[in-house]
């Protein structure tokens, strides 16, 4: 069994025009040949993710999911035009060769990219990997280190000065975030609202070393060395990413960060291997970005529980597509609890925070 991760068969309900995306491809890269073969990748929850193989040559396919979308997310030329700008100067980032909003090729814009191919670790370690505890402890700080090497890229030497808007950057995140949860609410979700009336009353002020932000930066975006799993090669999903305050996109991914002295519910919604011996606390990996990055890291308890409100967010957008059957995905179903879980963890940070 391959520890990498691999494509499977499409899923129902999210097939695509293998004929028309086949031509489309072979006259915008010559240089491709041979026989044409189209599936996808299960995981992920947001964007799909297609693998496409022209004789030995794999591509990756980016298009957005079908049914509702919040009408600022999915934005494929967006995402493209990050990876255009950004991998030379970051190579770990997949790079871009072709965008289209042709309707006859598909119905929505789409983007093809170069595949980053190697480990993406999951909820459990692949069978067949092994992580000793120095191991962990060694993949934590080099996951740091390169979020570090991101936010010290300087965004307006590689034409990106005009991709988000640094002043109001965190008063528009608790304010959007919080009509999208709003909007994409159902009857069985918690309302959040006294999670986002403490967010409104705690906000810092403008940050004034604005970076280029991932918004998603994870354990299981990151693709690892199949030769040195401790080596990171590759980051995906750059479809959330801006120009704003590094520290909300360490609050962002810290949210997702579940570690040993976690509660049992989150435990339950762990979606990466936080929890394994030897792998560093959300203190010991924000000390460690401290020292790599020169930044301090303050008011931290506003940061986490907004990256905890906008996981809810994001969790609640994905559910609202299955609980109004707009996707078949039975992998949706669950997400409700995520949401419920969130809103505890929330609140108790909000409990014991001293700001």
């Amino acid at each position: 069994m391959s520890i990498k991760d691999e494509p499977a068969e499409i899923r129902k309900g999210e097939e695509l025009d293998t004929g028309k995306i086949e031509e489309f491809l072979k006259d915008s890269l010559p240089q491709l040949t041979g026989e044409f073969v189209l599936r996808q990748f299960p995981r992920g929850h947001s964007n799909l993710t297609y693998s496409i193989r022209v004789g030995d040559d794999e591509l990756i396919l980016r298009r957005p999911p079908f049914g509702r979308k919040a009408k600022t997310a999915h934005d494929m030329l967006r995402e493209y035009r990050i990876l255009k700008a950004i991998h030379p100067v970051f190579p770990y980032s997949p790079k871009p060769l072709v965008y289209s909003d042709d309707p006859s090729v598909m119905e929505c814009p789409f983007y093809v990219m170069e595949r980053v191919e190697g480990i993406i670790l999951r909820r459990e370690v692949p069978e067949g990997l092994h992580f000793s505890s120095q191991d962990a402890k060694k993949l934590c700080e080099n996951f740091i280190d390169l979020f570090c090497k991101l936010h010290a890229i300087d965004y307006k030497e590689i034409g990106l000065e005009d991709f988000g808007k640094p002043a109001g950057y965190v008063r528009r995140q608790v304010e959007g975030w919080s009509r999208r949860y709003r909007d994409a609410r159902t009857p069985d979700a918690p309302d959040y609202e006294s999670v986002m009336d403490w967010l409104h009353e705690h906000m810092p002020e403008d940050t004034d070393s604005p970076t280029i932000i991932h918004n998603d930066f994870k354990l299981d975006n990151v693709v690892l060395d199949p030769d040195n799993p401790l080596n990171i090669i590759g980051v995906l999903d750059w479809e959330m990413a801006t120009i704003g305050d590094p520290l909300m996109d360490l609050g962002g991914s810290l949210a997702y960060w579940v570690e040993a002295g976690d509660s049992e519910n989150m435990k339950l919604i762990r979606m990466m291997p936080t929890t394994m011996e030897g792998m560093l606390t959300r203190k010991e990996l924000i000390e460690r970005y401290e020292e790599k990055s020169g930044r301090a890291v303050a008011l931290f308890d506003f940061y986490y529980c907004f990256g905890l409100f906008r996981l809810a967010g994001i969790a609640q957008q994905i559910y609202y597509r299955y609980y109004h059957k707009q996707t078949e995905d039975e992998r949706f179903k669950m997400f409700i609890y995520a949401v419920r879980f969130l809103e505890e963890t929330a609140q108790a940070v909000i409990k014991q925070s001293k700001l």
